[in-house]
């Protein structure tokens, strides 16, 4: 009972299918649209956001790249940030400073903490010497613009320097100290991702100097996401937002109270919706095949996903750190996995038989997406078992 009245039950059936229209629905205008509806996708692995969009967008096959490329290097609609989860995120550029005050700030410093413990233990560097190579990062990248990393260690020498780990001890190495100091730059939004060396597909970025993004109250930043999370992936429990958000079991409620989130009753036991969603939800769409790339944020978006993807599919779909692959849906489900392979198929297995129809669909949509990643083989940063089988 919440405020003497009966909590709704919502169902698994009506779970998918708020998911279905929410977030798997195509024909979206414009990938700015798309970014917003998912709140953020995760971008650890580069091809994730292109994928993720490209399978949401109606029209040809290829429209999601040059538009995405236009949003992130030119218009900057988009903008990359190390957010929950100190995972790297697409989300758009107005979100960013509430995003940065909810999730990213503290995992800024946190970077910031274990990089001093990192210079000083394996090369004797304190903070003074951090923040005048910082310094120089920043001057160098005002002066000539954009850089890769390998540019800004020719134009700032201290960022070739090493340092030793694990000394004394049999796997004792060496590391630059350039990667880790661009990286805590960049969690702290003073320098910022630009267009890559190298295709759509490739990590290998280019770094310009950045304005500091303006400051937002955490408690409000907090509520703000979590309102956002509710719209979006809702309804899901207090477990599924403060796993997705990586907040305290404290903040998390705290922002679910703030943001007014009303209770409901789920077939795992009690959740939450944005305040006002929790009545009928409108006609889910017709079922429709979608191949959704490995660490997109729908099947990322909650820690329990029994709802929509069986228990008995997670040995095929996930790695053993929990990143999902590559999957097959069809009405709001996970019924299978895919794989790019090197002559440019689109190879699938359904885990779960949903009729001739779905399984026509998902052909045919696999032949599409292999039309449009002609040119390029992607294959996902974190393997799965079913995605090596697949494209082996």
């Amino acid at each position: 009972m919440t405020g003497g009245r009966e909590m709704r039950r919502i169902g698994a059936e009506e779970r998918r299918g708020r998911l279905a229209g929410r977030q798997l629905g195509g024909g979206a205008g414009r990938v700015e649209d798309v970014v917003a509806g998912l709140v953020a996708l995760h971008a650890t692995d580069p091809a994730t956001v292109f994928l993720s969009v490209a399978a949401r967008l109606g029209g040809a096959p290829g429209r999601a790249v040059p538009a995405l490329e236009t949003a992130l290097y030119e218009d900057r609609t988009l903008v990359r940030m190390l957010a929950m989860r100190r995972t790297m995120f697409v989300l758009p550029r107005e979100a960013a400073p509430g995003v940065y005050a909810a999730a990213g700030r503290a995992i800024a410093v946190k970077e910031r903490k274990g990089l001093l413990a990192f210079l000083a233990e394996g090369g004797g560097w304190d903070e003074r010497w951090l923040t005048e190579v910082e310094a120089e990062v920043v001057a160098a990248l005002a002066e000539h613009g954009d850089c890769t990393g390998a540019e800004l260690s020719r134009l700032v020498p201290r960022l070739r320097e090493q340092v030793v780990v694990a000394r004394g001890k049999p796997y004792e190495a060496r590391q630059n100290v350039a990667s880790r100091i661009i990286r805590v730059l960049a969690a702290e939004g003073r320098i910022a991702r630009q267009r890559p060396a190298g295709s759509w597909t490739s990590s290998q970025f280019r770094w310009a100097a950045s304005e500091p993004l303006p400051e937002v109250p955490a408690a409000q930043a907090r509520a703000d996401l979590a309102g956002a999370w509710l719209a979006a992936y809702g309804p899901g429990t207090e477990a599924d937002l403060k796993w997705w958000s990586g907040w305290t079991l404290t903040d998390t409620r705290k922002a679910l109270a703030a943001v007014g989130a009303e209770a409901v009753q789920l077939d795992g036991g009690p959740g939450f919706v944005a305040p006002g969603d929790a009545g009928p939800a409108a006609e889910p769409p017709p079922p429709a095949a979608l191949l959704l790339p490995a660490l997109d944020p729908t099947p990322m978006g909650w820690q329990d996903r029994d709802w929509f993807l069986p228990r008995s599919h997670r040995a095929d779909l996930f790695d053993r750190s929990g990143n999902v692959g590559p999957t097959v849906w069809w009405g709001g489900e996970v019924i299978g996995g895919w794989a790019h392979r090197a002559d440019g198929t689109v190879a699938w297995r359904l885990l779960s038989d949903r009729g001739t129809e779905a399984a026509a669909a998902v052909e045919a949509a696999a032949g599409s997406l292999a039309e449009r990643l002609t040119g390029v083989t992607v294959t996902p940063r974190f393997r799965t078992p079913l995605e090596r089988e697949l494209s082996a």
